[in-house]
């Protein structure tokens, strides 16, 4: 999937329709990206999605999937929600939004079931919009069945395409009826800007096989955490609006949804994620997709938020999750939510117990916010950026060498077997995440304490307080340029 802007000024693509006929298969069929989980169970997509569309040279836009709409009753598909039950009235909700930013509306509709009057009287919704529709006939696995599915669906008034998301059939024809429908804006400029898409072998490349995160552009942060932490409500904390579907039901958002933001000149995509609960609770096959969706957004993001609500101490997955950002080396920091329900005596006390159960991982900042009041927001974001810049740390060469001599020489590798470890020389391997190496005569006597000593010196010495780090032992027979190094023996992860 490309790596896209979606706070810029492009024309947006609505796709609306009733649930289950196949509105999220097409949405991943035209991005050319397995982003929105799809399922033969009706209702599985809540929080609307976007992502971008484009064909080579062409003028491209932003797509944007909706839940499925259900109205009680066909006049209240004109009229308005009555007898809503669940979620179906925030999914309205967000419907509704998505109509009024759209440049097109693309009324999907199942072909095998024909058209129903919902499909009617939705269509008469949309005129009222007053924008351009195209009915997309979803489901026609085949030219020679055209004719007969669309036959019915003419009475609507607008224009018709057949397409099969399920098998790709028209995509390509579809892409161009909805080009021809938007606003002519980008043609002067030679289009719109952003990269190409990686398609995999099929067109839709899995979400974990994204390109490398440029260093320019927004800054991506994915919030992760248990269900009912608080991710949907700082996400809306942040934008000062209702943009995600918030519910005390554990499980309200399933899609892992980018949100752009913009705060004080600098852009922001915040990636809310589906909560995460223990595998072995996992049975319904959507939320076992939502999990797995959300735990590789972190792999797209420059910096991720651990959620953890702060009224239930940190639970045995809090750590979990904790010990995999930790071992994977993901830039994260931890968000305390709900701090306004902790009365304020407590929250000192608070604070310590986290900073002790958490003392395997001290590196990483432990922040108090409140998504209901709007508390500690705008340190969320300086911290987020700060440990982005921490990851991009380049230290000289020459810097390398005196920070090993002053490491050293402050405290010397203790004896191990008889043996004190040398040392000949330090290099940095790369950045994001900072990673060093010590060239050593035998790895393997380097202490565990002492290689944690080396890390924490390095830290204060190039100043990367809290972005993870990786420092590795290699064995090697003298100094560099001398003899030929021996195999990588240790390193710290």
């Amino acid at each position: 999937m490309s790596a896209i802007n979606l706070s810029s000024p492009l024309p947006k693509v609505i796709l609306m329709g009733r649930p289950n006929v196949g509105k999220s298969t097409l949405f991943n069929r035209l991005i050319r990206s397995k982003r929105a989980i799809t399922h033969d169970r009706p209702g599985v997509t809540r929080d609307r999605m976007e992502g971008m569309v484009r064909s080579g040279d062409e003028a491209s836009f932003i797509l944007v999937d909706t839940g499925g709409v259900t109205m009680d009753g066909h006049e209240s598909a004109v009229e308005g929600p009555r007898g809503l039950r669940g979620f179906e009235e925030d999914i309205l909700r967000q419907a509704k939004e998505a109509v009024s930013e759209g440049a097109v509306i693309c009324l999907v509709v199942d072909g095998r079931d024909g058209l129903t009057p919902f499909d009617e009287h939705l269509a008469v919704h949309l005129r009222r919009a007053g924008k351009p529709v195209l009915v997309v006939v979803n489901k026609v696995d085949g030219m020679e069945r055209e004719d007969m599915m669309l036959a019915e669906f003419h009475a609507l008034g607008f224009p018709l395409l057949a397409v099969s998301a399920e098998h790709g059939h028209n995509i390509r024809g579809l892409e161009e009826e909805i080009r021809a429908l938007l606003p002519a804006r980008a043609a002067e400029d030679g289009g719109w800007e952003a990269e190409e898409d990686a398609a995999g072998k099929d067109g839709l490349p899995d979400e974990g096989e994204e390109a490398e995160l440029p260093d320019g552009g927004p800054l991506r942060l994915c919030l992760l955490g248990r269900p009912n932490a608080g991710k949907s409500s700082l996400v809306n904390a942040f934008l000062g609006r209702e943009r995600m579907i918030v519910s005390d039901e554990a499980g309200t958002t399933r899609d892992s949804v980018d949100v752009p933001l913009e705060r004080k000149g600098k852009t922001y995509i915040f990636v809310d994620t589906a909560g995460v609960r223990r595998r072995s609770r996992i049975t319904d096959t959507v939320e076992r997709f939502s999990v797995n969706s959300s735990l590789k957004s972190t792999t797209k993001a420059h910096v991720t938020m651990l959620v953890i609500d702060a009224t239930g101490g940190l639970t045995a997955q809090d750590k979990r999750l904790v010990e995999l950002l930790d071992e994977r080396k993901t830039p994260f920091l931890i968000v305390l939510n709900k701090m306004d329900l902790v009365p304020v005596k407590a929250r000192a006390a608070l604070k310590r117990q986290f900073a002790e159960e958490l003392s395997f991982c001290s590196h990483v900042p432990v922040m108090p916010a409140s998504a209901r009041k709007g508390e500690g927001l705008a340190a969320l974001l300086t911290m987020a950026e700060r440990i982005h810049e921490e990851c991009a740390v380049r230290v000289p060469t020459g810097r390398l060498n005196r920070a090993m001599d002053e490491v050293l020489a402050k405290h010397q590798a203790p004896v191990v077997r008889r043996v004190r470890p040398k040392f000949f020389y330090l290099t940095q391997a790369e950045s994001r995440p900072p990673t060093f190496v010590f060239f050593v005569n035998d790895a393997d006597r380097v202490a565990e304490s002492y290689a944690r000593y080396l890390e924490k010196s390095l830290r204060k010495l190039f100043g990367i307080e809290h972005a993870p780090m990786r420092v590795h032992l290699r064995s090697s027979h003298g100094r560099k340029g001398e003899k030929k190094e021996g195999p990588s023996a240790k390193g710290l992860s």
